[in-house]
């Protein structure tokens, strides 16, 4: 979608930068959002990068506001482009209002604001301060106050000297002076943003927030082969090992990684698996074991653009299914889509409850956009401060798989009681012993696993409702596109649309089709080719969904393409809306 389609404008103001891989634009990033954040606005970042070690394209979106923000946006107000590419691959955000402050000497384009941030660096003493240069013009342009500034940077550089923090803070200064001029000339116009005195809040991201909830869901064991996007998530658990008491292992392949988790678990552990779904391909035999032996198992599958390789370092909706039908023969799982920093959290704790207590895997679905995107929220608190552990101490005689009206069978583990603990592949007996009665203790076995099904589904967590309860459109997402929708909805005034939410996509809630019944017409918003989640709500509802929004590209959706699409109400005009950018 293009500037010139957009209808809305979201509040605060957008700044992207944007360079080659190694050009430190991670570096202007992090300074940046903190700063402000220090210095009272509200913050959201998030980043695309290609997949390569140097060259490229590589940018960062911060947005800053008086107000939460928390969503990406199309619209640029501030550009910093570092040379002639970046600001091809972005030139088609650009529009009236759009500021490009840039180095003439590196950037040719009509328009642009001229600062040369490698002149002023190499004056401060190393060309490498240029991004310092670049920090102190956003700075100054907002006002923010120069001391957070100063400080800030002295924290960062204060492990290389006196003299390096002394070069940095003068070289932020210039910029700082730059962007005073700019605002002051009205050169770019910054109505509207103002800062807000709150308390202090917390700045997570979304691998941030699916570990931390691991920890706080009493996760002691976690396996992994790094697999961009999940690697976040496993290289955070790795920091918290020493600390939290929790054993992490990069393991061969992804094959001996769900196998290592299961043997955890089986011994009376909480393992964690963190991969991504090229990975989790490989890991399907051990979903399938999983099933078999009734093992818990925790796995958090960050997407990205398949098939095999695919856009490595893109966003996708794209692996629902997977998870949904991976393995052979049939047995009961979970999925929970957190949409924000805080879901992200709760679900994470709440899966492990959900792993121990149904003896089922449970997948928490995340994506690319998702665990790199962070912003700032208010401090909460743990709603269950402990976890129970569902393991019984064993008797002689003990049957692991004891047939039960939920399916559901006492749970022992080796060594706690006097009780055989047997776990086998193949069909078993009660006590977990290898059998063939094909007609007798097998098919009570099959219809016991069977009847979890039920048992899980009556556990389900609720979609949420977002806008009027008396709606007659419903616009239908899950994941990652949470925050979007929200914002987006709430930007386009429409009094008669609503957002229903789902955090767990399956088993799904049994209000939900009442629910889509009760909407004139049902919209579903995903970012995938096929609208796997609407073809999931019409298997288990009956209710066909013809309108679908659907984008692809390796991009998450923009707040303006969802609004546009909710106040035009496009989607009614047509069966399918698909945005490829």
């Amino acid at each position: 979608m293009t500037q010139t389609q957009q209808k809305v404008k979201p509040t605060g103001v957008s700044i992207v930068l944007a360079g080659e891989a190694g050009q430190g634009i991670q570096s202007i990033e992090t300074l940046l959002v903190n700063v402000l954040r220090k210095d009272g606005f509200h913050v959201f970042a998030t980043k695309e990068y290609m997949s390569r070690v140097r060259g490229g394209v590589n940018s960062t979106q911060i947005r800053s506001a008086s107000g939460p923000v928390r969503s990406y946006c199309d619209s640029i107000d501030i550009f910093i482009p570092l040379d002639n590419e970046s600001y091809r691959h972005h030139e088609q955000r650009l529009s009236g209002h759009s500021a490009v402050i840039a180095d003439s000497a590196k950037v040719s384009a009509q328009g642009i604001i001229d600062v040369p941030f490698k002149k002023i660096a190499t004056e401060f003493g190393n060309p490498l301060f240029a991004n310092t240069v670049a920090a102190g013009v956003i700075c100054g342009i907002l006002e923010v106050a120069q001391t957070t500034l100063n400080e800030f940077i002295a924290a960062v550089f204060q492990k290389k000297g006196q003299a390096i923090v002394d070069s940095n803070i003068a070289a932020a200064e210039k910029g700082y002076a730059i962007g005073v001029e700019l605002r002051d000339k009205e050169i770019i116009a910054m109505e509207g943003v103002v800062k807000e005195q709150r308390v202090d809040s917390l700045l997570l991201s979304g691998s941030q927030s699916v570990a931390l909830g691991a920890v706080a869901g009493g996760c002691d064991s976690c396996f992994a082969y790094p697999m961009t996007p999940g690697t976040g998530v496993f290289t955070l658990m790795a920091g918290y090992a020493d600390k939290c008491g929790i054993a992490v292992e990069q393991v061969e392949d992804e094959i001996g990684v769900i196998n290592m988790a299961l043997g955890a678990w089986y011994a009376g552990g909480r393992a964690l698996v963190s991969t991504s779904g090229g990975g989790f391909a490989l890991m399907t035999e051990g979903l399938s074991l999983a099933g078999m032996i009734e093992s818990p198992v925790v796995i958090h599958l960050a997407q990205r653009p398949g098939p095999a390789t695919g856009l490595p370092t893109r966003t996708e909706q794209g692996d629902l299914n997977l998870v949904l039908y991976a393995g052979h023969g049939l047995f009961p799982r979970i999925v929970l889509s957190p949409g924000d920093t805080k879901q992200a959290f709760e679900l994470t704790q709440l899966a492990f409850e959900l792993a121990d207590k149904y003896q089922i895997p449970v997948f928490i679905l995340t994506d690319q956009y998702f665990v790199d995107s962070y912003y700032d929220i208010p401090p909460f608190t743990l709603k269950n401060s402990g976890y129970t552990r569902h393991i019984q101490e064993t008797t002689r005689g003990y049957k692991r798989y004891a047939l039960s009206q939920n399916g559901i069978s006492p749970r022992g583990v080796p060594g706690f009681g006097s009780g055989m603990v047997c776990a086998d592949s193949d069909e078993h007996d009660e006590s977990g012993r290898i059998t063939e009665d094909l007609d007798g203790i097998s098919l009570a076995m099959k219809d016991k696993r069977f009847k979890k099904f039920d048992t899980v589904k009556q556990a389900a967590i609720a979609p949420q409702i977002i806008g009027p309860k008396n709606y007659s459109t419903l616009i239908v997402g899950w994941g990652s596109v949470y925050n979007t929708i929200a914002e987006a909805l709430e930007l386009s005034g429409d009094t008669s649309t609503s957002f229903l939410f789902f955090p767990q996509v399956y088993p799904v809630h049994s209000s939900a089709r009442e629910l889509l019944k009760s909407a004139r017409e049902v919209i579903v918003v995903e970012n995938n080719q096929s609208g796997q989640f609407a073809r999931l709500l019409e298997q288990e509802t009956g209710i066909a969904i013809e309108k679908r929004v659907l984008k692809y590209n390796g991009l998450p959706f923009s707040v303006e393409e969802v609004a546009n699409a909710i106040s035009s109400k496009r989607a009614a005009s047509a069966s399918e809306e698909v945005l490829h950018g």
